[in-house]
């Protein structure tokens, strides 16, 4: 299948700003591009890329004094297969892991797991290591928190969702990779497009998307808390220890959101 993913983002700015941006489709999923990525804005800024220190792809430009609006428009294989399910898939004993997975057991901004390893054992001490015990994780994480747009709030952490139990896709991934992080599998989170594909038309503007990803038999594998349910049409866009490392655009200076719009549709193929 193919899956058309783009956006519209503008800002406004007094003065001229520079940014960071991270809107580009992941490299792990460059060979399935038809075409090219196709990313531009109104004031014909040049934007130069570069890599950052968990492979994500960055953009840096100055935004000039007045506002600009970034668009992208680029059409996207996927297999149109469901996540991933692999329930034999076994939790691998730290001493064993790849180093770079290190980093994904510490603790981070938004993912305290010194305040939560406690609770972690409480809940799922007595669970199977491995896929058993990630499944019982995201399926507490899904029923304990209320998801809902006015919840959300840019400080919020993993502590501050468990103990409030409402938030969004972020917060929701950010509860159940911390839970995994106690419990020593290697959780990171993720950042996306992922549409109304395979599932009832939502008529709500749609958004980015949070998950996260979890290290279990040598493979890093596809979870999501909010929904519980295994998904089709995820465009990975970038991964991190939390949602700080995926900010989507940063700015050094004071701008105002004023227009965003994502797109993540199904192209049809043709009668």
């Amino acid at each position: 299948m193919e899956i058309r993913v783009g956006f519209e983002i503008s800002y406004f700015a007094n003065n001229p700003t520079p940014m960071v941006l991270m809107l580009s489709i992941h490299p792990s999923r460059l060979g399935d591009i038809v075409g090219l990525e196709n990313i531009s804005n109104d004031r014909g800024v040049p934007i130069t890329y570069y890599r950052d220190i968990f492979g994500n792809v960055c953009g840096r430009l100055v935004a000039p004094a007045g506002g600009i609006t970034f668009n992208g428009d680029t059409l996207v294989r996927d297999s149109g297969q469901l996540d991933l399910y692999v329930p034999t898939a076994q939790q691998i004993p730290i001493d064993q892991l790849p180093d770079e997975c290190l980093l994904y057991l510490m603790p981070s901004r938004y993912c305290e797991t010194d305040k939560l390893t406690d609770v972690a054992w409480n809940l799922f001490g007595q669970t199977t290591p491995g896929w058993e015990r990630v499944a019982a994780i995201v399926a507490f994480v899904h029923n304990h928190v209320t998801f809902g747009y006015q919840h959300a709030h840019y400080m919020k952490s993993a502590h501050d969702v468990y103990e409030q139990k409402t938030g969004v896709c972020r917060d929701f991934a950010h509860l159940a990779l911390t839970f995994c992080r106690c419990m020593n599998i290697p959780a990171r989170y993720c950042t996306g497009y992922m549409g109304d594909i395979g599932i009832p038309y939502d008529p709500a503007p749609m958004d980015f998307s949070g998950w996260f990803e979890v290290y279990l038999s040598g493979h890093w594998y596809t979870f999501d808390a909010r929904h519980n349910k295994q998904r089709i049409g995820r465009i990975l866009m970038g991964t991190g220890r939390d949602a700080a490392d995926v900010a989507l655009t940063t700015s050094f200076g004071r701008m105002d959101l004023v227009k965003f719009k994502v797109i993540s549709d199904e192209i049809k193929p043709a009668a």
